[in-house]
């Protein structure tokens, strides 16, 4: 996992159940608040990466993609947070973004996990974590995280430590 700088760092995933554990790993870091925007074509693994950030943070139900309902809450077992997985594929801007109420989801203490963010991008707050998933072939996926905000960097810098052992 070659590193890209603070705040920065690059995954290649050689299958699906190598993604959902980078997710996983992802999800156990996670506090309220928190904002990771997922990006990358259809296909690209991003509700298989969510999935993963589910399991990892305690979800109770199974995570699917939002796309027609366009935002799914999980809670936890153990503190009743929730997840919210919000799936942008079809909003266009700010106005949408608001409309489906997710002015309300960002200022909860609740994690939100975007799919789709370059839809929406002037809605989402300044600071986030921003994963961009890329298809190399049939199975492989890289993917490029990149903090923006204090919080996101000692995010990254503590998801770079979990996954390579340091």
């Amino acid at each position: 996992m070659p590193g890209l700088g603070s705040g920065s760092v690059e995954f290649i995933s050689h299958n699906i159940d190598q993604t959902l554990r980078v997710g996983a790993r992802l999800g156990q870091l996670l506090v309220g608040g928190d904002v990771i925007c997922l990006a990358g074509n259809l296909g690209a693994g991003k509700t298989a990466l969510t999935k993963g950030i589910a399991a990892g943070w305690g979800a109770l139900e199974a995570v699917t993609s939002p796309t027609f309902t366009l935002i799914h809450e999980h809670r936890r077992a153990r503190d009743k947070q929730v997840l919210y997985h919000v799936d942008c594929y079809r909003l266009h801007g700010t106005a949408d973004a608001w409309g489906i109420g997710l002015e309300d989801l960002l200022h909860d203490d609740g994690i939100v996990v975007i799919e789709w963010p370059e839809h929406i991008q002037a809605a989402l707050p300044e600071d986030h974590l921003w994963i961009r998933l890329d298809i190399m072939d049939e199975t492989q996926r890289r993917m490029v995280f990149n903090a923006t905000g204090e919080r996101y960097t000692t995010l990254v810098e503590a998801f770079r430590q979990q996954v390579s052992g340091a």
